[in-house]
Parts: C-alpha cells; sequence; structure tokens
C-alpha cells in the first residue's frame, strides 16, 4: 500500500502557555491530530513545530511530505519568509496543503491566495453549526447534513479570499455570522483546503466528524501520479528549421544578451 506522507505542523504555542489550552490538548494540537489521523493505515505521520531548526520544515521533510497540515495564531508574522515561500514553491509544485482555523493569516496561505485574508471575528463561546453543500464533493464524504459544534470561535464575512473553485461547507454562528469555513482551491500542480473550526480552547479535534473531514481533505490534497511538465527552453519536437543553427547553445537559450 502506498502511504501518503502527512505532516502535521503546529506553532505550539498556546499549549505551552496557558493551562487552561494545555489541559484540551496535552499533547499539542499537532498531536491530538496526529493521534486521530494515525487511524489511517495508508496515512504516514509525522510533526513538525515552530521552535524546530528552520520551522521543522527542512528540504528533506518538505521532500517527503504529500500533505501538510499547518494550525497557527500567534506567530503568524514570526514564521520564515524563506520557509513560507518554500512551502507556496512545494504547494505549486503538487504537494497538499491544509491550513486550519486561524492559519488563514499564516504566510504560506495568503502567498497562495495573494490576499490579506482577513475576516470579521469574536470570541464568544458561540455555536456554530457547519453546513455541508456540497455533498458530493470528495471532502464531504460520509458526512450528515451539518455538525453542530457547541461552542467555537466566531468568524464571520467577509473573508477576504478569492473566490474558491469548490466551496464545500458554510457556517452559521449563534451570533448571526455566516462564514465560509471550506474552501477548496488548485494552485500550479497542488490542492489547498481551507478549513475553519478549531479554536485552541475546544475539543474540537478530537472530534470523529471533523477527524473525518480531515482524513478526507488529506486524500483529496494528496497528489496524484502525474509527470511533471519542462518548463523554460525547451526544444521541437518535429524536424525544422534551426535559426540558431551553427551558434551556442548560450544563444539559443538568450543567455548571452545581457
Amino acid at each position: 500500500m502506498k502511504k501518503i506522507r502527512v505532516t502535521i505542523w503546529n506553532e505550539f504555542v498556546h499549549e505551552l502557555a496557558e493551562e487552561k489550552i494545555r489541559k484540551v490538548y496535552p499533547d499539542g494540537i499537532h498531536g491530538a491530530i496526529a493521534a486521530q489521523l494515525s487511524a489511517q493505515p495508508d496515512f504516514e505521520i509525522r510533526t513538525a513545530t515552530m521552535d524546530m531548526p528552520e520551522h521543522g520544515l527542512t528540504d528533506e521533510v518538505l521532500d517527503n511530505t504529500d500533505v501538510l497540515i499547518w494550525w497557527s495564531h500567534k506567530k503568524n508574522g514570526e514564521v520564515s519568509d524563506e520557509i513560507a515561500q518554500k512551502v507556496k514553491n512545494r504547494v505549486l509544485d503538487g504537494m497538499g496543503f491544509i491550513p486550519l482555523h486561524s492559519a488563514h493569516l499564516c504566510k504560506p496561505f495568503t502567498l497562495l491566495m495573494g490576499t490579506v485574508c482577513r475576516s470579521k471575528w469574536r470570541e464568544n463561546d458561540e455555536k456554530e453549526r457547519l453546513w455541508v453543500i456540497e455533498p458530493s464533493h470528495p471532502i464531504a464524504e460520509g458526512l450528515p447534513e451539518y455538525i453542530e459544534l457547541p461552542q467555537e470561535e466566531t468568524y464571520g464575512e467577509r473573508f477576504e479570499i478569492p473566490a474558491p473553485d469548490e466551496l464545500v461547507f458554510m457556517s452559521w454562528f449563534s451570533g448571526g455570522e455566516v462564514f465560509r469555513s471550506g474552501c477548496c482551491w488548485k494552485r500550479g500542480l497542488g490542492k489547498v483546503f481551507y478549513f475553519r473550526p478549531g479554536h485552541e480552547e475546544y475539543p474540537t479535534y478530537y472530534r470523529e466528524d471533523i477527524t473525518r473531514i480531515l482524513t478526507n481533505a488529506v486524500r483529496w490534497a494528496a497528489p496524484l501520479a502525474f509527470t511533471h511538465p519542462t518548463l523554460g527552453y525547451y526544444p521541437a519536437l518535429e524536424a525544422i528549421a534551426d535559426k540558431f543553427e551553427g551558434q551556442d547553445d548560450a544563444a539559443r537559450m538568450h543567455q548571452n544578451l545581457y
């Protein structure tokens, strides 16, 4: 069985700094998600956190990641620009990317979206009703018409993102807001799925239905076997006249013009 190599990244700040959050996620949010997803026989799970060298996202790790799950909040602005650009480039090259909750403001996501990705928000222990609006989408497989989360942080439109290629989930909150909570995009050769629920104070990531969504999302975002396209200079496939005949390759590839 070919394994889907999943890296779960978490800044791992709230859990270390706040006792009330540590009680909810004693092994960190990344640890909770890893424990839930590790039940899947076709998943190979590793975790990484911000305090590791290169934020735990070395070239070796990224080279061996099919899908990167990302949770962040307080330290969004402190992620290395170099690492953020590497993540973006890996997505464009085919890696799946699943930013969760407040990771809508993380650098890799904003780079991939090309917008600031802000929204309304309020932390008030309100109920969230997560409606499945594309029940035939692979990420919605096995779900009911809606999921109710008794307490979650409230997000509200407008959510400053490019229009999703596919919108799988829409949230309603007891305070009245609505929010596009499950958004899919193609970026280059890769797939991106933003999923909103998962405030650090609530045990959202232990829920079976939320785990089902993340499991489905990993399988959806995982790259298929494909031939990477050749980009840049490319010799003709057919027998045609060569305007640079007799000249060196530097002239043919315009390497000697500047």
